[in-house]
């Protein structure tokens, strides 16, 4: 029996945190390799793509998809979309990959003719399933576009050199132009990373077998499989050298949340106390009742955001600690930063960037480390002499707002691995003077 045929019964079933669980992640995956069964054979190799960053949107892109152009990078997104030229496949109603894209709620179904079946059902034989792809910037402004694949290729990997195209065959949402209006003028849709059965990670996992895991190194390279890391001049396995920490489970989201207990900041070259951001009791808190709070990463938001309750006490240490020495010049504030420094009278060295106090991510248990976050992450220059803390607060509530989105900038020039398989995120911290660089990898393939 096909494994969509097993899936059949269960169709009606499935929930958002049913996908997640790992039995039906992998029934829906494996859905999903079977409709897609061409390009890829038997070669289970890792895969390697290029990514870059947009100098007008400061959005992530991955080169991937086949005769168009890049796709944004979204942690936060389940599906891959794109605009669709006409005549393009699609998938019944009550079909598998409906269920998968559709996971949470029935089936998105556009009625073509008569005998299509609006309830959710099976529908009739012209009933097409849909999905609803949304814009990654508003996230509000979502819209129906028909399920379908997308032709893709990326290069398989030893972990240091890419070697030789790899085509396949992805699971997609169509997207209506409206959708697009917001990404890098070159971009033709999204690339959802999330923990979801139609994220590209998963449909790369199902199809060639290499476990889920993948690594990005933002703007750089995205590694999609179980490989060492290789990155410049730097000679080991990064993965033997890069520190770790429990990814946190929110039952709400397939977003990727860590466990972080507190933030404090420190100057990290003299002798000086810690200073540890004054928070509300539990403001770091993920609820799983309602799938508030939490530390969350994202490829999408620009610059750290916090709660404005989690924002004020922090930028008091952060300001606080500066001004200790008494050397430090404040700055007019620069939107959309509060708190600027004049350059003339801070210290910038030649490999780690400027002499400020760096922020630590005090993670809970079973973290081999803290995340420290360097002045390279963490500051940026802004107008001339001024260098502002690249940190923001949160313009509103929201429904199911985290109480910290850790944005782009304050990962870049990090290597990040996510293991789902382990529930476990590697990270190195800042690259600079280490002897590797996300830039680095070696997309020339050997002779």
């Amino acid at each position: 029996m096909s494994t969509i045929k097993q899936l059949a019964p269960m169709r009606r079933r499935l929930c958002f945190h049913h996908l997640l669980t790992v039995p039906v992640l992998l029934l829906a995956a494996a859905a999903v390799q079977e409709c897609a069964a061409q390009g890829g054979g038997g070669d289970h190799a890792p895969l390697v793509s290029p990514l870059a960053k947009d100098p007008a949107t400061s959005l992530y892109t991955i080169s991937i998809k086949d005769g168009a152009g890049p796709l944004v990078v979204d942690l936060a997104d389940p599906l891959v979309w794109s605009a669709c030229a006409s005549g393009h496949p699609t998938f019944p109603c009550g079909s598998a990959e409906c269920d998968a894209a559709n996971s949470n709620r029935f089936c998105w179904q556009q009625d073509y003719g008569a005998g299509a079946e609006v309830d959710g059902g099976d529908g009739g034989r012209d009933c097409t399933s849909t999905a609803r792809p949304c814009d990654p910037v508003t996230r509000g402004r979502c819209a129906p576009g028909d399920l379908t694949t997308f032709a893709m290729s990326a290069n398989a990997t030893d972990g240091r050199n890419a070697l030789y195209p790899v085509p396949f065959q992805a699971v997609g949402a169509c997207s209506p132009d409206q959708l697009l209006r917001s990404l890098p003028a070159s971009a033709a849709g999204v690339a959802g990373f999330r923990r979801a059965p139609l994220s590209l990670p998963a449909q790369l996992s199902a199809r060639r077998g290499f476990g889920r895991r993948f690594a990005l190194c933002l703007p750089g390279v995205a590694i999609f499989g179980d490989t060492p890391i290789h990155l410049g001049y730097y000679p080991p396995d990064l993965l033997t050298t890069v520190a770790s920490t429990p990814l946190a489970a929110n039952p709400k989201s397939g977003g990727y949340y860590l466990p972080v207990e507190a933030i404090s900041v420190s100057w990290p070259n003299w002798d000086a106390p810690t200073a540890r951001a004054a928070l509300p009791p539990d403001a770091l808190e993920l609820d799983a009742a309602t799938g508030r709070g939490g530390v969350t990463l994202s490829t999408v938001q620009r610059y750290t955001a916090m709660r404005p309750d989690v924002y004020r006490a922090f930028v008091r240490a952060f300001n606080e600690t500066i001004g200790a020495p008494g050397y430090v010049k404040p700055m007019p504030a620069v939107a959309p930063f509060e708190l600027c420094y004049d350059t003339f009278s801070l210290r910038h060295g030649r490999v780690l960037g400027w002499d400020v106090p760096s922020i630590r991510l005090e993670l809970g248990a079973g973290a081999s480390m803290n995340w420290t976050v360097a002045s390279g992450n963490s500051m940026v220059q802004a107008a001339d002499r001024t260098l502002c803390l690249a940190v923001v607060e949160m313009g509103g509530p929201g429904a199911a707002a985290p109480a910290v989105v850790i944005g782009g900038y304050q990962v870049e020039d990090n290597l990040l691995v996510f293991d789902e398989d382990e529930e476990v995120l590697h990270f190195s911290g800042l690259l600079w003077g280490s002897g590797a660089t996300c830039s680095g990898f070696n997309f020339t393939a050997p002779q």
